[in-house]
């Protein structure tokens, strides 16, 4: 499964914040929000304060290169919204504006924000080829394989766009 694409990336931009963060508030996680008053925001928490449930799925360790967190940042959606998202890849960006709810950026002037982009059937194939890890799994010390870096320079970078199609 080493060929299989990440769930979840993370800008540059993003990783940049993520690491001023951590200077104030020590290891942190997200949550894909699932709508509601908060819209879609990947919410940022301090590590262990929102309460991951059994079927929630861990998409992705960020390794993001943090000497605070060297085993990295999780990323977690609720398990039916994965059901809905399970095709999709998760990019997460920050752009101006305030943060939602109780994440951890509303102050700075900045909020995280979810792209996305669909994984290619061959992607869908190798994604499918081991369960993802589960609250449950994670709580039993189930961990991912250790990956290289998720970070992109730009969201652009992980949705390039589709050559032009000749007749």
């Amino acid at each position: 499964m080493s060929d299989a694409p990440h769930r979840a990336l993370i800008t540059q931009a993003a990783a940049d914040l993520l690491r001023r963060l951590q200077g104030r508030h020590g290891a942190l996680m997200f949550h894909q929000s699932g709508g509601c008053c908060d819209g879609s925001s990947p919410m940022c928490y301090p590590d262990g304060e929102f309460l991951v449930g059994d079927r929630d799925v861990l998409l992705a360790v960020l390794d993001v290169g943090l000497d605070v967190q060297p085993e990295g940042v999780p990323v977690w959606i609720s398990g039916p919204q994965f059901e809905a998202w399970k095709h999709t890849q998760l990019v997460i960006d920050v752009v101006p504006g305030r943060g939602g709810g109780f994440s951890v950026e509303a102050p700075e002037g900045m909020r995280f924000l979810s792209r996305g982009r669909a994984f290619s059937n061959e992607e869908n194939q190798l994604l499918s080829a081991s369960a993802p890890v589960t609250g449950t799994d994670f709580a039993r010390r189930v961990r991912p394989p250790a990956t290289r870096t998720h970070i992109v320079a730009e969201a652009v970078d992980a949705c390039p766009l589709p050559a032009p199609q000749h007749n």
